[in-house]
């Protein structure tokens, strides 16, 4: 069996530009890009802050030109999940199903999933009104009316985040206490733009083409009633794609690969290497994505100089 010098497991923006840089160092890489491939983007309709795309484009379409560049370069694709792993000897194993492919290096680039309410509505109208990135996506709503769901840190520094466009942000939570920090809660309790519908959650996103508003239902009365928005944000948080990884690297509480040695993408296992959202919870775009990409590229190059 043929030893691969780099798989990379996962696509997307860290993925691709992984396999970019790979195949120009010509490592000839394996890109695992998984039956779901190009990474979140995939769900993205204009992406407007990628630079040198002034007009925007199309998250697929942008997907498509990454993979394509890394194709060029000589980076092979098997589209298909990796099942299970095996990082505790030299060489790293990666299965699919029953198939056993040895490796080298190993890239991680498996992302983290938005958790989402699970509505139908909401998945209907994605990309028409309802996003989970303030960032991404806030500049779209200027002036309008915008409602978002959460409680944590994020969903404050989201909402707070969008009344730069928004004329108001109206934050639904199921609880009547916010579990972000002081200092965030304070932020948004101080803007003027921002208010508040306690004990609720939302049943339903309105709209048919676009969002028109939410149907909301307080937790304590049962009471429902229909909040107007333009905009429909959910910051409940994400979930990193890691529970193929379980004791074989580490990993924090919610998941998230952890790299001990940064800036580098170096894991707990040597050998092993993680980029993008699956080892970031700060940032979460797809230029930070696209840059640990490249830097998970050029750690594997080093890394495989000392193998010799």
């Amino acid at each position: 069996m043929a030893i691969e010098n780099l798989i990379i497991i996962g696509s997307g923006p860290a993925g691709y530009t992984a396999g970019i840089y790979a195949a120009r160092a010509n490592l000839s890489p394996l890109c695992i890009e998984g039956y779901q491939s190009g990474g979140l983007l995939m769900l993205t309709s204009d992406v407007e802050n990628f630079p040198g795309f002034p007009q925007g484009m199309m998250g697929p379409e942008l997907m498509a030109n990454f993979r394509k560049q890394a194709e060029r370069f000589g980076t092979r694709f098997i589209s298909k999940n990796v099942t299970h792993i095996d990082f505790s000897s030299f060489p790293l194993k990666v299965y699919i199903e029953n198939e056993e492919f040895q490796t080298k290096a190993v890239v991680i680039a498996t992302g983290a999933a938005t958790k989402w309410l699970g509505l139908e509505s909401e998945s209907r109208l994605l990309g028409k009104g309802v996003s989970s990135c303030a960032t991404c996506d806030g500049a779209f709503f200027k002036g309008a009316k915008l409602i978002i769901v959460g409680g944590g840190d994020s969903a404050m520094e989201e909402a707070t985040f969008l009344t730069r466009f928004a004329s108001h942000v109206t934050v639904i939570h199921r609880k009547d206490t916010l579990r972000a920090s002081k200092i965030m809660q304070e932020r948004a309790f101080k803007n003027p733009k921002i208010s508040f519908i306690w004990d609720s959650e939302v049943v339903e996103v309105l709209g048919q083409d676009a969002v028109t508003g939410a149907r909301v239902k307080n937790l304590k009365t049962g009471a429902l009633s229909e909040v107007p928005c333009e905009g429909f944000f959910v910051a409940i948080g994400h979930e990193p794609n890691t529970s193929f990884l379980k004791g074989h690297i580490d990993l924090d509480p919610k998941g998230y690969v952890i790299l001990p040695k940064r800036p580098t993408t170096v894991t707990s296992r040597t050998g092993v290497f993680a980029a993008g959202d699956v080892q970031d919870t700060i940032y979460r775009q797809a230029i930070t994505a696209a840059a640990s990409g490249c830097q998970a590229a050029i750690d594997v190059e080093k890394h495989l100089e000392t193998l010799h």
